[in-house]
C-alpha cells in the first residue's frame, strides 16, 4: 500500500480531495495547494510506490499496480468518497479506478492526463529513455537528462524564478528512482476509451498551453468522451500548470468544486 498523509484541519464534515502526483515527483508537487484547500477540504496525500514517502516500496511499478495501492489508501485511510486531484501518471490513475468504482469519486481534476491505452509516442520515449540512463550511466546522469530534456519542463526551464523551478528540481533530485531501475514487469493496463462514457461524475481537464502534444490529444479524447467534462487550458504554462501558476489553476478548481 502506498504512503499517504492527511490533513483534517477543516473538520470530520468536510468533503475529501486525494491528491495524487506524476512520475519522479511526490506529493510536494501539491506545496501550493494544500494551504489553499485545506480549511475547506480533508486532504490525502499519497506517495506512490517508488517515490517520496513510499520510495522502498517494491515492484512492479505500472499503472496498474499504482492504481491499487492508491485504492488501499484510500482504503486504509478511511474514503468513501473523494474529490480526486491527479497529475500526470495520479490523472492516469484516477480515471482507470473511475471506471470501476465510480461510487468512491465526487469529481475528478486532471492535469496532463495519461490515458490507459492510448498511444503516447513521446511520452513513452521519454520515459524509456529514462530508465535506460538510470540503468546504464546511474541516477544521477538520469535525473540531470530528465528535467534537461523533458517537454513538460521546458516553462520552468525557461521562467525559473518565476514557476519555482530550483524547487521542482529539488524534488526530482530526491527521487530515487526505483521505478526506473526495476526490472519486473508490470501488468499491462486495460485500454480504457471505450467506458470512459460511464465516468459521469464531473471532470475538470488542465492543461497548459504549451503541454506536450501527447498530452494535449489525450485532452481532446477525454474532452470528446466524457460526459460531464469542462476543459482550461492555462495561458503561459507547460505540462504542470498546479505548479507554474498555482493562483490561477487553484482559482479555476475551487470553482469547479462549488459548482
Amino acid at each position: 500500500m502506498a504512503r499517504y498523509e492527511t490533513i483534517t484541519r477543516a473538520g470530520a464534515g468536510a468533503p475529501w480531495i486525494t491528491m495524487v502526483h506524476g512520475a519522479s515527483q511526490n506529493s510536494n508537487v501539491f506545496s501550493a495547494q494544500i494551504p489553499a484547500f485545506q480549511d475547506g477540504y480533508r486532504l490525502l496525500l499519497i506517495d506512490l510506490p517508488g517515490h517520496g514517502k513510499s520510495s522502498d516500496l517494491p515492484g512492479p511499478y505500472g499503472i496498474e499496480e499504482y492504481a491499487q495501492s492508491v485504492l488501499d489508501a484510500m482504503d486504509d485511510a478511511g474514503l468513501h468518497a473523494t474529490h480526486f486531484w491527479g497529475t500526470h501518471t495520479g490523472a492516469g490513475i484516477a480515471l482507470l479506478l473511475a471506471t470501476r468504482q465510480l461510487k468512491r469519486f465526487s469529481s475528478l481534476i486532471l492535469e496532463g492526463a495519461v490515458l490507459a491505452g492510448f498511444d503516447m509516442p513521446s511520452i513513452n520515449a521519454n520515459y524509456g529513455r529514462a530508465k535506460e540512463t538510470a540503468r546504464q550511466s546511474g541516477m544521477e546522469a538520469a535525473r540531470k537528462q530528465w528535467i534537461a530534456e523533458g517537454e513538460w519542463f521546458k516553462v520552468m526551464r525557461d521562467h525559473p524564478k518565476e514557476c519555482r523551478e530550483a524547487e521542482h528540481r529539488a524534488m526530482i533530485d530526491a527521487f530515487g528512482g526505483a521505478p526506473w531501475l526495476d526490472r519486473s514487469t508490470p501488468r499491462t493496463p486495460e485500454p480504457i476509451e471505450s467506458k470512459l462514457a460511464q465516468i459521469t461524475r464531473p471532470v475538470l481537464l488542465i492543461n497548459g498551453e504549451h503541454d506536450v502534444a501527447d498530452f494535449m490529444r489525450a485532452a481532446d479524447k477525454l474532452e470528446a468522451k466524457l460526459p460531464d467534462v469542462q476543459r482550461m487550458v492555462i495561458l503561459g504554462a507547460g505540462g504542470f500548470p498546479l505548479w507554474e501558476y498555482p493562483d490561477v489553476v487553484n482559482t479555476a478548481v475551487r470553482r469547479f468544486l462549488e459548482q
